[in-house]
């Protein structure tokens, strides 16, 4: 079970990477170091990588090698994104990409390319480092794909495969482990590859990258999970649905897993100040993850984020202000000590399944997809109220393994996850049934 934190520079935010200082990140690393995590998320920007379609610079390349080494110098493995992308609002699409030149980031087979030679150059500037944890192909890429964004690419789901594919691969080839085996990487032998997406992959039936993106592509399945999505509306700041939120949204993913051991990977997570008062962040924190212990096969929870966004700097949200476990001038926040006392007692192993699973309908009694399963998941749905039900009322404490219908008769799958029997139980909410798998040694 890894405990980190995504790595906000104190300094300049991530305009930082502009003119980058060694002794300024040192410091920061150093205060994450403190609060006994063993690994952060870096986010060199991609413009600043990459300014024209053609031109990667190899100073930028050095600065991202740089930080990895520093932070090896405090005990910390670094994750290395290579797509921002997007960042707290903020858009950083290089300009080569927009306006008098705008191609499609996902289908312009230019495009594609010059943007998996990035993550392949990054990838191997990196690759030799010790500490290198992995690298992932972008922060929530997919909030490009759709609406709300204000001027989305247009892509298919089977584009969108075509592209997660082309950088996985990139990233593959930079790091040297194009031919190792999925199993190598969750054995820590090789650096993980990763694909990461914000949670309208699970919830919105109208996004093009959806669950199958993340389960499909890479060496774990990564969530993202933002109370602000209606969770914290629906529920309140510490009801069961919010601080319950990063473990539902964990299971929910791990059900679209099609090897059943596939690590599960809780990359953000944070108490935004805008559904989470500022005295309910260290008990959220603190709850949120121990909720998320329970969940199986964890590979990890990354908090967001390390330092509060300078108020020097001007338009971010609110929340941006006061999201980090410290201030922006290094002192610990309430959320950062009730992080810290996390990570350095909680458990080193990952669990094993819990013991009672839901099934969600994904497709219908004639094995074709089911329309609106996405919006049954979101906060507020239904099967989402049926697994917090279900959560609330378990023995154990831990919320349900997800399962889905059209894979009950993968018999591997179902022995892997313990699963024996299905029962069909009244869900108490609208009238009408869930279906709950119980495993053989559960109640």
């Amino acid at each position: 079970m890894r405990f980190g934190v995504n790595h906000t520079p104190s300094v300049g935010w991530f305009h930082s990477w502009l003119d980058f200082s060694p002794s300024d990140t040192a410091r920061d690393l150093e205060q994450i170091a403190s609060l006994g995590a063993d690994h952060v998320r870096i986010f060199p920007l991609w413009p600043v990588v990459q300014p024209n379609r053609t031109m990667i610079r190899q100073r930028a390349l050095d600065d991202v090698a740089t930080v990895v080494d520093i932070a090896g110098s405090f005990g910390l493995d670094v994750n290395v994104d290579a797509l921002q992308g997007h960042l707290s609002s903020f858009d950083f699409v290089p300009a080569w990409l927009d306006t008098w030149h705008r191609r499609n980031l996902f289908t312009d087979p230019d495009v594609v390319a010059s943007t998996a030679a990035y993550v392949e150059a990054l990838a191997r500037t990196v690759a030799d480092r010790p500490n290198l944890l992995g690298i992932t192909i972008g922060n929530e890429v997919n909030q490009f794909a759709h609406a709300p964004h204000p001027a989305p690419f247009g892509v298919t789901a089977e584009q969108g495969h075509a592209w997660a594919a082309t950088m996985v691969a990139a990233a593959r080839r930079g790091l040297g482990t194009d031919g190792r085996t999925g199993l190598e990487a969750r054995r820590g032998s090789a650096p993980l590859v990763t694909v990461a997406q914000y949670d309208a992959a699970w919830y919105d039936d109208a996004q093009p990258f959806g669950p199958e993106h993340a389960a499909d592509h890479g060496d774990a399945t990564v969530t993202h999970s933002w109370v602000f999505n209606g969770a914290a509306q629906l529920h309140g700041a510490l009801g069961p649905g919010s601080v319950r939120h990063g473990e539902y949204l964990l299971q929910l993913a791990a059900a679209w897993n099609r090897d059943p051991h596939r690590p599960n990977w809780l990359q953000e997570v944070g108490a935004p100040t805008n559904v989470v008062p500022p005295a309910d962040a260290a008990s959220f924190t603190e709850q949120t993850i121990r909720h998320v212990l329970g969940a199986q096969d964890v590979l990890g929870v990354t908090w967001w984020c390390s330092h509060d966004v300078a108020r020097s700097l001007a338009d971010f949200p609110e929340l941006e202000y006061d999201l980090g476990l410290f201030t922006n001038d290094g002192r610990r926040k309430p959320a950062g000590e009730a992080f810290a006392a996390l990570a350095r007692s909680a458990t080193a192993s990952p669990a094993a399944p819990p013991a009672t699973g839901i099934v969600l309908d994904d497709v219908g009694p004639d094995g074709t997809p089911r329309p609106g399963v996405r919006a049954d998941c979101a906060p507020g749905g239904r099967f989402a109220a049926g697994w917090l039900a279900l959560a609330e009322a378990a023995p154990d404490g831990r919320g349900p393994q997800v399962l889905l219908r059209s894979r009950l008769h993968d018999d591997v799958l179902r022995a892997a996850r313990g699963i024996t029997t299905i029962e069909h139980v009244p869900d108490g909410l609208d009238g009408t049934v869930l279906a709950v798998a119980h495993p053989a040694t559960g109640a």
